[in-house]
């Protein structure tokens, strides 16, 4: 997979493609990186890549002309790298959502993505001609797109074979796991937890430590199932749920019921 970068703060990058998984994805040679800044693509001794928006308003707006100038360039990187028709992302609250389905389907060895990352108000208008897709990772406003292109980086790269050490775990993930709903709870060692900010000393279900696969899995899908029912109830809405899970689910809601009865 080939990644071009439009930003003009490089070094909000430095650390990101080197750590976790990213930075594993980048050693094994399974992504290939390259940055560029619109400041290199500038006529004028001062480098400016920003002006006063035509109409009058507050704040600048990111010029055309370097960013068309930056984009040709990555471009013509990804055709030396052997991509022939990368795709150009803006990120921008007025884009699509973000989700883990566009993700999974971004998640290609040999796609190629160029992020242009705006500042400040935005970018010439003009210059989404250019674009393939605009991107939004949540209804808030940043101060440019470098977080929310981080975001969607990640979530690519982890989905890319070779990636992860385990396969499975990106399979087995909040929406991406089969019925495309939150995870289930997690616990790992101690056994018993005690701890000065606890009342009481906690341990991790009986279920798990019986070591019957078939039902530690069918006790993992019901606590998934409930805990997207109530935390996310929104993700159950016209989505098919078979025989299995609309009984675990049933089972939930009643378990939940009568803990809270109980507690009443």
């Amino acid at each position: 997979m080939k990644l071009g970068i439009i930003t003009l703060f490089p070094e909000l990058f430095e650390a990101f493609l080197t750590v976790g998984v990213v930075g594993r994805a980048v050693a094994r040679g399974l992504v290939k990186t390259k940055i560029f800044n619109p400041r290199e693509f500038t006529q004028d001794v001062h480098r400016a890549v920003d002006d006063r928006p035509f109409g009058g308003g507050p704040g600048m707006v990111m010029m055309a002309l370097p960013l068309l100038d930056a984009i040709i360039s990555a471009k013509a990187w990804m055709q030396a790298e052997n991509v022939l028709h990368p795709k150009v992302v803006y990120l921008s609250p007025a884009g699509d959502k973000w989700t883990q389905a566009k993700a999974k389907s971004w998640a290609s060895p040999g796609q190629g993505i160029v992020f242009l990352l705006g500042r400040y108000e935005g970018i010439d208008e003009r210059v989404m001609s250019q674009v393939d897709a605009c991107i939004s990772i949540g209804d808030y406003i940043l101060s440019g797109g470098e977080i929310p292109a981080q975001v969607c980086i990640e979530t690519i790269l982890r989905l890319l074979p070779g990636v992860l050490h385990d396969p499975l775990s990106a399979e087995q993930d909040a929406f991406s796991n089969a019925d495309g709903i939150l995870d289930c709870p997690h616990y790992t060692r101690p056994q018993v937890l005690t701890h000065d900010s606890l009342v009481t000393p906690m341990g991790v279900p009986e279920v798990l430590l019986g070591g019957n696969h078939e039902i530690i899995r069918c006790w993992r899908r019901k606590q998934a199932l409930g805990q997207t029912w109530e935390k996310r109830p929104d993700l159950l809405e016209n989505k098919f749920l078979d025989k299995e899970a609309k009984s675990l689910l049933a089972e939930f809601e009643q378990e939940f019921e009568q803990e809270f009865n109980k507690q009443a």
